[in-house]
């Protein structure tokens, strides 16, 4: 277990101290035991270590690398890479326990991990960035396997970080290890359909929660925050649907077009320039004051906590749709949660279609066997819809708020594991 000054420095930390905050609202509603709840809450590994690397001008640069398995109870754990300057143990643990309660959420048969290392790789050169990420893998080689933990890309990493990642450990272990990794190229037995399953998915429970509210989708209006991987994808399925996407921002800024923005066209516009600022036929706006202007489905698709206390009673949106990771403070729930006039489809169950299409990869991997994209993409809607249905009904039934809901289902999942395998002496 860990050590007191350990927990209090993650409980400082302001996105573990949020995701903390969500596990004990939900441990007091299932009534968890004191026991049940600290196995539960804590992570069972958290690993540091230095990663030294020589730069391309002959210097040698140490950067530090962090690795969080919250639970391996049900399974091995699984859980993105991510490449930032602000990457620290606390964000890492807390992105490992949202993905530990969105995996049993989605009954897959993982736990939740996350890893990271401190760096800007957009500073950083093609050969500097695999000599880090092979010098990573060897670092938490004894940590790592395809029945341990699985990595795939994240903020900042992409399919060719996986590739060298799958190398390292394949050399190692002297044959072919495809189920080391997802969201690695086709070529080395990745999976169709894995770039773009967050946003489709997205997309897709946007499509479901619209029949439930008995709004039409042709032409229903959609502000975006973020157009990465996820809020690219996101807005190319929603325009494939007939809505109308009419503002998007990123790290470049915000645009906004009331008739709807021209999302083929804006890709090829921000693959060009770098980003979507100056694009035709859009006019500038604050990327703040966008995400509270009126529309009926809003997507924080990029950073955590953009939804605060301050903007929440702002919001003019019917539908939030959460594909980033925790977008909502637990202060700006409150508030959402007492309005009663928005629904919410909450980060765990939203932006889930990546992790549940890497089981797919890693699935087909075991089997040896590719899937055809027609296959995984209706695998992965019949799978979200389950879920979806599930948290309804769960909300429905005890009158409690999607978030709780969601929480609920996979926290329970969790911790009737725990106690059915019992505590080892």
């Amino acid at each position: 277990m860990l050590n007191w000054s350990m927990r209090k420095e993650l409980l400082e930390h302001p996105v573990f101290a949020m995701a903390a905050t969500q596990f004990e609202r939900t441990a007091d509603f299932l009534g968890l035991t004191e026991a049940v709840r600290e196995r539960c809450k804590w992570p069972k590994r958290l690993i540091t270590v230095t990663v030294p690397i020589q730069r391309d001008d002959g210097r040698t640069e140490v950067f530090f690398g962090y690795r969080v398995q919250h639970h391996l109870s049900r399974g091995p754990v699984k859980g993105g890479l991510r490449y930032h300057p602000e990457v620290d143990l606390g964000e890492v643990a807390a992105l490992a326990m949202w993905m530990n309660w969105k995996c049993a959420l989605a009954n897959l048969p993982y736990g939740g991990a996350k890893g990271g290392i401190a760096c800007d790789p957009r500073t950083m050169s093609t050969g500097e960035l695999e000599r880090l990420t092979r010098r990573f893998t060897m670092e938490i080689m004894p940590f790592i396997g395809e029945n341990i933990d699985v990595m795939a890309p994240d903020m900042g990493t992409n399919e060719q970080t996986m590739a060298w990642v799958l190398d390292t450990y394949s050399t190692h272990a002297g044959y072919l290890v495809p189920g080391i990794v997802t969201g690695k190229p086709l070529k080395l037995q990745g999976s169709y359909g894995r770039v773009q399953a967050t946003g489709h998915g997205v997309a897709f429970l946007i499509s479901s929660a619209l029949h439930k509210l008995d709004l039409p989708s042709e032409g229903s209006s959609v502000i975006i925050q973020g157009f990465g991987n996820v809020g690219f994808h996101a807005a190319k399925t929603i325009h494939n649907y007939g809505m109308r996407v009419i503002g998007i921002s990123d790290v470049t800024g915000a645009i906004w077009n009331e008739h709807g923005l021209d999302i083929p066209a804006l890709a090829q516009h921000a693959a060009a320039t770098g980003g979507v600022t100056g694009f035709p036929e859009s006019t500038p706006v604050d990327p703040e004051e966008m995400l509270t202007r009126k529309c009926d489905i809003l997507i924080p698709a990029a950073l955590g906590g953009v939804i605060t206390a301050e903007n929440a009673g702002l919001l003019q949106c019917r539908l939030l749709a959460e594909a980033a990771n925790g977008p909502t403070t637990p202060d700006a729930d409150a508030i959402i949660e007492a309005r009663g006039d928005i629904f919410v489809i909450p980060d765990i169950l939203c932006n889930s279609g990546g992790v549940v299409v890497s089981y797919f990869e890693w699935v087909q991997n075991l089997q040896r066997f590719q899937w055809s994209e027609q296959d995984v993409l209706a695998k992965l809607e019949t799978l979200l819809q389950r879920s979806f249905e599930s948290m309804l009904l769960f909300a429905k039934n005890h009158r409690i708020p999607h978030r709780l809901a969601a929480l609920a289902i996979g926290i329970k999942e969790v911790a009737d594991v725990k106690e059915q395998r019992g505590l080892f002496p």
